[in-house]
């Protein structure tokens, strides 16, 4: 019960964007490769087109110390996510997002806003303009702005059940030069 109760609190603070829903947002996150940036200078926009299962393009290069306005459009038919982090972060993510799906959070194709209300306590996880991670419907768009910071090997994955495992995942190249 503890579990879920974690699980729960951890996406306190949910803010959707493409998704037309927004919640009160958590502090901004931080992780060794960088960290979410909410509004300021960006070095340039890259656009992420999501299909089922898969990105394009599958592997961006980026420079530590380049902030990158991400702007994530759904062509697909199912609810797909752009979340940035490292495998061990994606495995995390994962659990949580079945957890998501299977108290009816989200489904297949959208995001349950109603579910979404629900108080879940205080918590560290979120997804939108403020975290690591966007979710978007089909048909939608979503941005996210990330400040890189270490040169590191990180990837950009889709952690709904089974969307990773099916391949959807691409690699983010920060290489120092």
């Amino acid at each position: 019960m503890n579990t879920t109760r974690n699980v729960f609190a951890a996406v306190l603070g949910l803010s959707f964007l493409g998704t037309g829903f927004a919640a009160e947002a958590a502090p901004a996150q931080s992780f060794p490769f960088g960290q979410a940036v909410k509004v300021g200078p960006t070095t340039r926009t890259i656009t992420i087109t999501m299909r089922d299962n898969l990105y394009e393009p599958e592997t961006v290069a980026v420079k530590p110390g380049e902030t990158i306005r991400f702007v994530v459009l759904n062509r697909g038919d199912l609810l797909h996510e752009f979340a940035l982090g490292q495998p061990n972060d994606h495995a995390k993510h994962q659990e949580m997002m079945k957890t998501m799906m299977d108290h009816g959070m989200i489904t297949a194709t959208a995001v349950n806003h109603e579910a979404m209300k629900m108080d879940m306590g205080p918590g560290g996880h979120a997804h939108g303009p403020e975290s690591a991670s966007v979710l978007v419907e089909p048909g939608k768009q979503g941005e996210l702005t990330w400040k890189f910071t270490k040169a590191m090997t990180v990837e950009f994955a889709c952690t709904i059940p089974g969307h990773y495992e099916s391949g959807m995942v691409g690699t983010i190249d920060l290489n120092a030069e």
